[in-house]
């Protein structure tokens, strides 16, 4: 894959791009932090050369200046909210946020639960945290939010809400995941402050869409894929056209909370700083493109994978067909269809030809690599080995793994396991190979090739178990699949 996105740049011009804004607004700067700090896979993938933890690489050269401040709604605790990618509760994953801050030298402040309303295991999450001598402050849920802004604005509102103690001028405002209430815990500390007499502002840190790039370009698209179970939809923002006279990107639901959120910083301050939601924002992401046809063509993956697992859940009843017609709607607007991916009309061409399972493996040197399904193996599996062999410039007739291994791993599956499928799974062909490095020098290259397969795209011409997912996805390949059981 191409190199579309100059990482280093980024880093440097959003740091001097936040501190900035700081400066902008005097004495301190609350910073709503959207998407994921650590781990931001889609950003990597629709712009090649962006590393997953750019976000957190950037708060690292502004340690010295900044605040960490995590919040989590009491509703999403009482639901016992899961993280879809990491399957831990939204609870937990405040504690892993708050040790991977603090493991990186960033100062962790305190912890903000919003939304509350008396819930019981909201309570006792506040002791949970109270014991671990962690800071915890209430914001209250206000009848009339966001549209009775005489309410909100006002010490039965915001006036009611803790008052979060801060003592950096950058306090970044994160959270589990959407809808915790980061924006009304900073306009909350707005109004505190205001309250208080200290000169605050607030900006928003949101890698996507990108504002200064075409609204229908495919690195936008890839964002509203990514978004379609939330029905998020890529707009013109029409109060940056009117205040500027310049085209820019945004999403509907900041268009259309900022007539409320102009209102709110009238009542607080006198007048908005602002004067569109384009200007809220932070994100440098859009200048640190270098080239723009890498970054296309990543995008175009990206959407296509993202439709393929749309359909998959689909098939598995886990969404609802609109976000499948949605994802439809996107490739036309990309011009982009399934067969666009490579290895999708690789493994679907063999499997119809031969009338089994396929799967094929696109290298990154460009070569397609296929794979079938046999009485030993399954599609994944023979793919994957089959991929090792070329990459190795082992022969393909060479066998990597002896079958006196194979047969008492199937043995165990069978007889003792209780499974009716004998074939080995990704994982379980793995564990054999490795068992066949000490003896077998192919085993051992082939072995040593594993790193290579990072960022190969994978296509299955049937769903696969959560096992094969989840082996490829620790392998860093990117993967779809027919929405077709196996």
């Amino acid at each position: 894959m191409k190199t579309g996105f100059d990482n280093e740049a980024y880093i440097r011009l959003q740091s001097q791009h936040i501190m900035e804004r700081i400066n902008k607004f005097g004495d301190k700067l609350y910073l709503e932090f959207g998407g994921k700090l650590f781990d931001d896979y889609h950003a990597s993938r629709v712009l090649p050369g962006f590393a997953p933890d750019s976000k957190l690489r950037m708060l690292m050269q502004l340690a010295g200046q900044a605040e960490i401040v995590i919040v989590i709604s009491a509703a999403d605790i009482e639901k016992n909210k899961i993280r879809g990618d990491l399957g831990i509760t939204y609870e937990m994953d405040v504690l892993r946020l708050k040790s991977a801050f603090e493991s990186r030298g960033l100062y962790f402040g305190s912890v903000v639960i919003t939304h509350y309303e008396g819930q019981n295991s909201a309570a006792q999450f506040k002791s949970k945290l109270e014991k671990r001598n962690i800071r915890v402050y209430l914001h209250y849920t206000i009848p009339g939010y966001p549209s009775n802004i005489p309410l909100i604005v006002s010490e039965d509102g915001y006036g009611k809400n803790d008052y979060i103690e801060t003592s950096r001028p950058l306090v970044v405002i994160t959270a589990p995941g959407p809808g915790s209430g980061k924006m009304a815990t900073c306009l909350s500390q707005l109004y505190h402050d205001n309250q208080r007499g200290i000169k605050a502002g607030y900006a928003k840190y949101e890698t996507f869409p990108i504002w200064n790039v075409p609204l229908k370009h495919p690195i936008n698209l890839a964002y509203e894929a990514a978004t379609a179970d939330l029905n998020d939809v890529n707009m013109i923002d029409p109060f940056h056209l009117e205040a500027y006279g310049e085209t820019t990107v945004n999403y509907n639901r900041d268009i259309e909370i900022f007539p409320v959120l102009d209102a709110m910083f009238e009542k607080i301050y006198g007048e908005n700083p602002y004067k569109s939601p384009t200007d809220m924002g932070v994100n440098m992401a859009g200048n640190c493109i270098v080239d723009d046809e890498a970054c296309r063509e990543a995008s175009n993956m990206e959407i296509l994978r993202r439709y393929y697992a749309s359909l998959n859940r689909l098939a598995k009843d886990e969404c609802q067909e609109n976000e499948v017609l949605k994802i439809e709607l996107i490739m036309k607007q990309a011009k982009i269809s399934p067969e666009d991916r490579k290895v999708t009309v690789a493994a679907n061409t063999r499997a119809a030809s031969l009338s089994v399972p396929c799967a094929a493996i696109e290298l990154n040197n460009g070569k397609i690599i296929t794979g079938k399904t046999t009485p030993l193996l399954g599609a994944s599996a023979a793919v994957l080995l089959n991929s090792l062999k070329e990459l190795a410039h082992i022969p393909k007739e060479v066998h990597l793994i002896a079958p006196e291994v194979v047969a008492p791993i199937q043995k165990l599956k069978v007889d003792y396991l209780g499974s009716r499928n004998p074939r080995l799974h990704t994982d379980e062909v793995l564990i054999a190979l490795s068992m066949c490095t000490s003896k077998d020098a192919n085993a051992q290259k082939a072995m040593e090739m594993l790193p290579a397969l990072k960022d190969c795209q994978v296509h299955t011409s049937v769903m696969l178990s959560a096992v094969d997912i989840q082996t490829f996805k620790k392998l860093g390949m990117m993967l779809t699949s027919e929405p077709v059981k196996g």
